[in-house]
């Protein structure tokens, strides 16, 4: 097992990474949780793989565990579900002690997460991710959301979990197609951060997507460790911390317009990085070529990297909904080389229609 930490003062949480590790659970928040009580949020396709292991070990350290599953996939991540756990808490009579312990991959984790940190005013809360994109993204970092259907995680809080627990056996599992899709989360940080694990990807990138304990494991490490630190320096996006979202401005938008469940997250912030660092080229902002390395290495991963024809009303429409948007203009995350990223408050429509090919 490796651990790292992401200290917040005394909000401070563990990251635990490592085989074998959900038969820990229990073991493992006890030591955090100071009551014996939890609402195990899962979702349709991870409850018969996981939820059985997951509560017999927290019932093993002590734990009274009521079991709530959603319905897999994006479209989950809706008011209706977020009320549905409430009920539960409500349900079982929940009080501040009771911990909301979510064990799934990033709808679970963004889900849980927001019912958490309004049930009460905020309940403690775990993470337990299977998919490869909630262990090294999702699950580290306090942003928790749901969807509006006109724009993605626009609802949502704050809220740190009090430990997270990384079993990469769960990763096994995995459907090939959300593997791939993690992986784009995986790229993401050698773009922003780390030009020595974007070429460790482009060398290893068949022994990872075979999920090789020996290449994959160190990886993981790497990507919690660079947002640990990230989100350590600016918990709240401040400042720094808007550099995580390279790819997912213009990845957000297509993923909306596209109809929530139709692109998997990962899939949709492939595409935004491709269409990020061509228009950071095409504005001076990006060294040339590396639009293309960011393109090899995706393609050869499997993942999407056309820009879909959309209409271009409809996506400037959708892009003044993001998050980093400041008075319906759209801040944009772009590469100034692989390992480091720069802001820019402002792009011009055409660029962007140009760019995305977007339909006038």
């Amino acid at each position: 097992m490796h651990t790292l930490t992401v200290d917040l003062g005394d909000r401070r949480y563990p990251i635990h990474i490592g085989a074998g590790l959900l038969a820990r659970l229990g073991e493992l928040a006890a030591l955090h949780l100071t009551a014996r009580r939890c609402l195990l949020v899962t979702d349709s396709r991870v409850a018969p793989l996981y939820g059985a292991a997951a509560t017999a070990s927290l019932a093993a350290a002590g734990f009274t565990v009521v079991r709530h599953t959603i319905p897999e996939g994006e479209p989950s991540k809706s008011i209706e579900q977020f009320m549905a756990i409430q009920d539960g808490l409500v349900a079982m009579a929940a009080d501040r002690a009771t911990a909301v312990v979510a064990l799934g991959g990033g709808v679970v984790g963004d889900l849980a997460g927001f019912a958490a940190a309004c049930y009460m005013r905020g309940v403690p809360f775990v993470q337990v991710p299977t998919t490869l994109l909630a262990q090294v993204d999702s699950s580290v970092g306090g942003k928790t959301a749901i969807n509006h259907p006109q724009a993605k995680n626009t609802i949502g809080s704050f809220y740190q979990p009090r430990l997270v627990v990384a079993d990469t056996a769960t990763l096994a599992t995995l459907e090939r197609r959300q593997l791939r899709a993690g992986f784009a989360e995986v790229v993401k940080y050698g773009v922003i951060w780390d030009a020595a694990l974007f070429a460790q990807l482009e060398r290893d990138l068949d022994a990872l997507l075979a999920l090789d304990p020996t290449a994959l494991a160190p990886v993981i490490h790497r990507c919690c460790a660079i947002k640990a630190e990230v989100v350590t320096r600016d918990e709240r996006e401040g400042g720094l911390r808007a550099i995580l979202n390279f790819g997912h401005t213009l990845g957000h938008a297509v993923e909306t317009l596209a109809g929530y469940g139709e692109l998997l997250h990962g899939e949709a912030v492939a595409i935004g990085m491709v269409a990020a660092a061509r228009l950071g080229e095409t504005l001076g902002h990006t060294e040339p070529g590396t639009a293309t390395r960011i393109e090899r290495l995706l393609a050869r991963a499997g993942l999407p990297t056309a820009f879909p024809l959309l209409p271009g009303d409809r996506l400037l429409a959708t892009l003044t909904h993001d998050k980093k948007a400041v008075a319906g203009i759209p801040r944009f995350v772009l590469a100034s080389r692989i390992g480091a990223v720069t802001l820019v408050d402002s792009v011009a429509p055409a660029a962007l229609l140009t760019i995305t090919g977007a339909t006038t």
